[in-house]
């Protein structure tokens, strides 16, 4: 069965890991060596599988309700141990392992986002680099921020970074992730990003690797990326432009065909030294289309103009919106609203470990086989009661405690409604962090 296939692939990508645990932990030459009721293996397995529940009543349940389960204390002495980048590891192991198993070809369009996750703590645990006040108020809060690549069509989290809210910089964290990102044989990968994300440097990291862009930008009215150049008349159009980029101002430097646009000193530009007289070109499409009769959208991409049309890449675009959802979903469905800690290492591991399990579901998603009869709506299935399957499913050890898991996903379907829309809310509200130790049973 392809469920027994993916835990498979998962318990092999924790015991790599574990293999080489010395790595992994704060104390290399005694942390995690010992063999007690919760090794390195079964450590990060919990992590994985745990639900949004009291720290003690997840071990009952992953124990299976063993008298000698460990407590919540010799819990938090074994994560003491294990740094975050163990989970980390893991989750670049099993997403490795599911690649090698899902033969792909062509482009892999990939949406890249961020989202903040808060969380409380103490002020002798966490760096002030954590920190967010609350205006007068003398109570604030810690905040950590995601910076993440979602595949769009496997609806899987490919990458990410973890950063402090103060030293939050999502256009380095966009550019480490490009230079180390996974190119899988025969695919190119298409890298969309909202306005946040479109920058000079950020076109550069995708072109050196030899792969794609899409970046929504600033209209041409605005004072943005595009401003200045010269358009057609028409309100929509799909245009070539030549960018000559330099950071010095030497009237030498003078494009012989395109723009000449000048890197200042406080603006990143990887590829040319502030001062020097070297030159950077690029070449991309400006892509300008109508959403109503007064506002329009503007695109910038390197995509082929012969297999992506002016519609192909609107479209591409707005699928961007899935790692909005799923930032949803890993939030409130998979648990990452409930943190069973207060110090940021913590949070760190259980990020990463809702990230696995994340992948996991969707993964097992995927391959649900759903006959659609002839009915009002097609139908899809229930994120939320497959996330809760396969967090049981990760936790039982043997073959003889298994479950059909293929199976209880095909039973468990809703309906696909996409002419859903409802209002955006104008202002953000904060939600403060749940704190564990209340939650209902």
């Amino acid at each position: 069965m392809f469920h027994q296939t993916i835990k498979s692939l998962f318990t092999s990508s924790v015991a790599s890991i574990v293999s080489n645990i010395s790595d992994y932990t704060v104390n290399p030459e005694k942390d995690l060596t010992r063999n007690k009721k919760l090794p390195a293996d079964k450590l990060i397995s919990f992590l994985v599988s745990e639900g949004s529940s009291s720290t003690k009543n997840e071990l009952l349940d992953f124990f299976d309700m063993d008298v000698l389960a460990p407590s919540a204390s010799a819990f938090n002495q074994q994560r003491a141990k294990l740094k975050p980048d163990a989970l980390e590891a893991v989750f670049k192991n099993f997403n490795s392992s599911v690649n090698s198993l899902e033969k792909t070809s062509g482009y892999r369009f990939l949406a890249t986002d961020g989202s903040t996750f808060t969380f409380s703590c103490k002020t002798s645990f966490a760096s002030p680099e954590y920190y967010v006040s609350q205006g007068h108020s003398s109570k604030g809060f810690y905040s950590m921020h995601l910076n993440a690549f979602y595949d769009l069509d496997r609806h899987t989290y490919t990458d990410a970074i973890l950063q402090a809210v103060h030293n939050k910089d999502e256009f380095r964290a966009f550019c480490d992730i490009v230079d180390r990102h996974e190119i899988l044989p025969d695919t190119k990968n298409v890298y969309i990003g909202d306005r946040g994300y479109c920058s000079y440097n950020n076109m550069a990291h995708v072109i050196e690797k030899e792969q794609y862009f899409l970046f929504r930008t600033k209209d041409i009215h605005s004072k943005g990326l595009v401003c200045g150049f010269d358009f057609p008349d028409d309100e929509s159009f799909d245009i070539t432009v030549k960018v000559t980029l330099v950071r010095n101002h030497s009237k030498k430097l003078t494009p012989t065909d395109g723009y000449k646009r000048f890197v200042d000193k406080t603006t990143s530009f990887d590829f040319i030294t502030y001062g020097s007289l070297d030159t950077y070109e690029l070449s991309f499409r400006v892509v300008r289309f109508p959403l109503s009769d007064s506002s329009y959208e503007c695109i910038v991409t390197n995509l082929p103009d012969k297999e992506f049309s002016d519609e192909r890449i609107k479209n591409l675009y707005f699928s961007r919106w899935g790692i909005e959802s799923s930032f949803r979903k890993l939030k409130y469905t998979i648990g990452l609203s409930n943190f069973h800690a207060i110090k940021p290492e913590y949070i760190k591991q259980e990020i990463w470990a809702k990230l696995i399990t994340y992948n996991i579901t969707e993964t097992l998603i995927n391959h649900t086989v759903i006959e659609q009869s002839n009915t009002k709506h097609k139908y899809k299935v229930n994120f939320s009661v497959a996330a809760h399957i396969c967090r049981i499913f990760l936790r039982l050890v043997t073959e003889k405690d298994s479950i059909d898991v293929m199976s209880l996903l095909e039973k468990e379907l809703i309906p696909i409604r996409n002419g859903r829309q409802y209002p955006r809310l104008q202002t953000a509200h904060f939600r403060k962090p749940r704190y564990f130790i209340y939650r209902a049973a």
